[in-house]
């Protein structure tokens, strides 16, 4: 019992110590630099409406369909020790053969083609 007091002591103690060596040496003047919006390299005083190009959102969309590919495949080596493995792979091939469909799809149409 003695224990437990010692220690919800201490980190009380050390709690509150912290809390006020925090306010004793914070930065009460901010300057010019930390006082302006930061904007991810953007210059924050321009146009918000720049365009943006079609091809980033193409990109940032595959990759978001094959990293779910490989999120609902990842289990697979699990899922083959089931009842039925001949179902699983029969699943696992479906969804394989219907993303590269997509994929030969987008590219004969021309949308991996970052040149216009």
């Amino acid at each position: 019992m003695n224990m437990i007091l010692f220690m919800i002591t201490l980190s009380l103690t050390l709690s509150i110590l912290l809390t006020a060596l925090n306010f004793w040496l914070a930065q009460m003047t901010p300057d010019s630099e930390k006082l302006s919006p930061y904007e991810c390299g953007f210059d924050p005083l321009g146009s918000a409406r720049l365009p943006f190009s079609i091809r980033f959102f193409l990109v940032a969309i595959l990759f978001l369909l094959f990293d779910l590919e490989i999120a609902l495949l990842l289990p697979l080596p699990w899922a083959i020790q089931l009842q039925s493995p001949t179902t699983t792979m029969t699943w696992a091939s479906t969804l394989i053969l219907l993303l590269t469909l997509g994929l030969i799809y987008e590219w004969t149409q021309g949308g991996l083609e970052w040149a216009e």
